[in-house]
């Protein structure tokens, strides 16, 4: 990946990133809950994060999902919900970026799998700190499994929007 300035261009996109995740995170919460196991969703808006992984610096992909997690938080009036997503959204983060030196683009439904695992261990680490009991581990599993499917139907998402973007 080539190093690019950020440029107001590039600031701009980022924004419209940033705002175009939490309309789907929004639309997201309108939908009725999966499994009623607490933190199991979609995570629809994550097609986005995985996207801006493999099209934006490190740093710009930090201030994006950051803008998302704390715009979301806002809208949600949800402090706790807060702690799980930065938990969450920072390792899956910090995981997608290692793995995309790695796993190259036509494999990115792989690195968005890795990234909703690393998601959901933070979140457990999270609810672990929080709660101050280790009863919420066994949440882990389910929370797993949901989130490898959910993670590779993301990863599919966002590789289809970068090769559209690419013929372009």
């Amino acid at each position: 990946m080539e190093k690019k300035r950020l440029t107001v261009k590039r600031m701009t996109e980022l924004a419209l990133l940033a705002a175009l995740s939490l309309i789907i995170f929004v639309i997201e919460m309108q939908l009725p809950t999966l499994a009623p196991i607490p933190g199991m969703k979609l995570g629809l808006a994550n097609i986005i994060t995985v996207y801006a992984v493999y099209r934006f610096s490190a740093g710009e992909v930090s201030l994006m999902l950051l803008t998302r997690i704390l715009l979301s938080a806002m809208f949600t009036g949800n402090v706790t919900a807060l702690i799980y997503s930065i938990a969450g959204g920072a390792l899956c983060l910090c995981g997608m970026l290692l793995l995309r030196n790695i796993i190259p683009l036509k494999f990115i439904p792989l690195c968005s799998v890795f990234g909703a695992v690393f998601h959901n261990v933070g979140q457990v680490a999270a609810a672990i700190f929080v709660m101050g009991t280790m009863t919420v581990i066994a949440y882990l599993p389910f929370l797993l499994a949901s989130g490898c499917i959910a993670g590779a139907f993301t990863g599919v998402c966002a590789g289809l929007v970068l090769r559209r973007l690419e013929k372009k």
